[in-house]
């Protein structure tokens, strides 16, 4: 009998909603439905979490994965990264807390490299909590690409049956579409339609979203469209890339949903963000393509204004385990 499905869960930033999402998740009945969940973190701050959030579990300390109880209502415990009781607290941003959120990140990515997991999904962290510890990145991307010794990880967003990949990230929108070229948007479509089949989908067919209204109009309205993305397309296609565009932006999400497109590429950062948010902000679900691991995460913050309340809402990180479940079985190490 093959073992169940293991996912390894870092407990995100102690002083955010990480630790309370995290209890949630592991209480819900459907998770335990998904695979087995080993977490990272801090026993106390997780007791803590159970309290205030009204959930009973039993915390499963363990040293080694052969300890695991595979079993509903059990947290399964790494302990790690050692918080200072005395100067903690929870909703306030500390360097301790960076240093121990990246502690539990490197703790399970070690598992996974070592083919102990069959993924990992995140929880959220602190950029300024980052800082403040003298962690040099600015995310989870940034360190889970370090760790992995990977080069450009792709970021794919997923909701429902919509998926989104981006041409670029975190720049300036101005920067963002200064920096496409026509070898970019090839290299992205290459590498997307890779991660689309590591995934399991067979013969991807995929679209670009448009940078301008009407992707330009020929002209009227910028020259981008036609300049940088339709010469980039063009060039995968003759790699044996299935993959169309540029769309007008404000119909293709839509039409991917509907089945038209397995997935989008959309060129900058709050085009695709906006258009999966908007359709289910609580179960958009981020996934990191381009890692010998498989890695999806939440997509929202450490929320530090309302840790501790108990009214977090875990619907995110549940989704991210059920994703992360659904893909494992097809994700080649």
């Amino acid at each position: 009998m093959s073992r169940r499905c293991l996912i390894g869960v870092p407990m995100g930033d102690p002083a955010g909603i990480g630790p309370e999402i995290v209890v949630k998740s592991i209480a819900a009945p459907e998770t335990y439905e998904y695979g087995c969940v080993v977490v990272t973190g801090d026993k106390k701050v997780l007791a803590d979490a159970c309290r205030f959030s009204k959930i009973n579990l039993h915390i499963n300390e363990i040293k080694d994965l052969s300890q695991i109880q595979d079993k509903p209502n059990v947290l399964n415990l790494i302990q790690c990264g050692e918080l200072d009781y005395n100067t903690f607290k929870i909703g306030q941003i500390e360097g301790q807390c960076g240093q121990a959120a990246f502690r539990y990140i490197k703790e399970i990515t070690t598992l996974a490299m070592q083919g102990k997991l069959d993924a990992i999904a995140t929880t959220p962290i602190n950029k300024e909590s980052l800082k403040a510890g003298k962690v040099n990145y600015i995310g989870h991307t940034e360190i889970l690409a370090d760790l992995t010794n990977s080069q450009d990880p792709l970021t794919m967003f997923q909701v429902r049956d919509l998926r989104v990949f981006f041409l670029t990230r975190h720049l300036a929108l101005v920067k963002a579409i200064e920096s496409l070229t026509p070898e970019r948007v090839c290299d992205y479509a290459i590498r997307c339609n890779d991660a689309l089949v590591k995934l399991g989908i067979k013969n991807p067919k995929m679209t670009v979203a448009g940078i301008n209204p009407h992707c330009g109009e020929h002209g009227l309205f910028g020259h981008e469209d036609d300049d940088v993305l339709l010469p980039g397309i063009e060039m995968a296609k003759q790699k044996g890339i299935n993959i169309s565009g540029p769309k007008p932006a404000d119909s293709v999400f839509y039409f991917a949903m509907g089945g038209n497109y397995d997935a989008v590429l959309s060129p900058y950062h709050d085009q695709g963000h906006i258009a999966t948010k908007m359709v289910d902000f609580h179960r958009t679900i981020s996934i990191t393509n381009g890692m010998p691991i498989l890695r999806t995460s939440v997509d929202h913050g450490t929320a530090n204004d309302i840790a501790g309340k108990g009214i977090a809402n875990p619907v995110s990180l549940i989704e991210a385990i059920r994703l992360a479940a659904l893909y494992a079985p097809n994700f080649k190490h």
